[in-house]
């Protein structure tokens, strides 16, 4: 039986539903009040400078991350909660394999975690390129090939939500064109993605962005509405336009801060 039946269709509302989220560490603010809805079925890109909060949001949204104030809630469930283990996919930047097993045996093991079989194990190794090395161990991958077993032991899951912290870091043009396709397809499947990057050119494969400073939410837009409010079509120099004058994120839709 699949485990994707835990949980019943949410009815309303945002696969992802944040409400004045506050983290703290060491005394200061690393996420400042956060608001905002991801859409279910859609790619939301994270975007931000280094050090504005990017990772430790996506790790509140998967529940490993202490909070101070405010929800989190995640396919109508508080993140983190029991039910959402098999709905919630998380890849971090670090690879996280077993570097004696073969990058099949990775896949596998993870997948039998959630009650999937070869047949997803060997679609998850195809959606990430690797099947020429499905029979090698992991530790004589490169690190571009690691992260992307790391992505395989995610996708055989077929999470309802995946979250990708930086997943084309390392990736040549053409596997990360081919990554963003399988992206694409998953979302017009029904899963949800949330992708941070720090490559702009990523941006215009999103249906929506999330724009961060300093544990702020600056605003929440499409890419069309980046480059019109950043007033570029250079979705870098949009971006940077904004980051150095917020004003221009004034009349952001719902969630966003000034």
């Amino acid at each position: 039986m699949s485990h994707s039946a835990v949980l019943p269709p949410r009815p309303s509302g945002g696969a992802v539903d944040v409400r004045e989220l506050t983290v703290n560490r060491g005394g200061q603010k690393v996420l400042d009040g956060l608001g905002f809805a991801i859409p279910p079925g859609r790619i939301t890109g994270l975007l931000g400078p280094s050090g504005s909060g990017k990772t430790t949001l996506m790790r509140a949204i998967v529940g490993v991350q202490k909070i101070n104030h405010g929800t989190v809630e995640v396919l109508g469930r508080p993140a983190g909660h029991a039910d959402l283990r098999h709905q919630v996919g998380y890849v971090t930047q670090a690879p996280s394999v077993y570097p004696d097993l073969s990058v099949e045996a990775n896949v596998r093991y993870f997948g039998a975690m959630h009650g999937r079989n070869r047949a997803d194990t060997a679609e998850a190794i195809a959606a990430v390129g690797l099947e020429k090395q499905a029979r090698q161990k992991t530790a004589d991958l490169s690190g571009g090939q690691l992260s992307r077993v790391s992505l395989a032991c995610a996708l055989v899951a077929k999470p309802r939500l995946l979250v990708l912290d930086e997943p084309t870091v390392g990736l040549d043009p053409v596997l990360r064109a081919e990554l963003w396709d399988r992206f694409r397809a998953m979302a017009d499947a029904g899963t949800t993605l949330l992708v941070s990057s720090h490559v702009m050119e990523e941006a215009s494969h999103c249906a929506s962005l999330l724009l961060l400073r300093d544990g702020r939410l600056l605003a929440q837009l499409t890419p069309g509405e980046l480059s019109r409010r950043g007033r570029s079509q250079d979705l870098e120099r949009a971006f940077l336009n904004i980051i150095l004058n917020p004003e221009a994120a004034a009349d952001a839709p719902e969630g966003a801060q000034p």
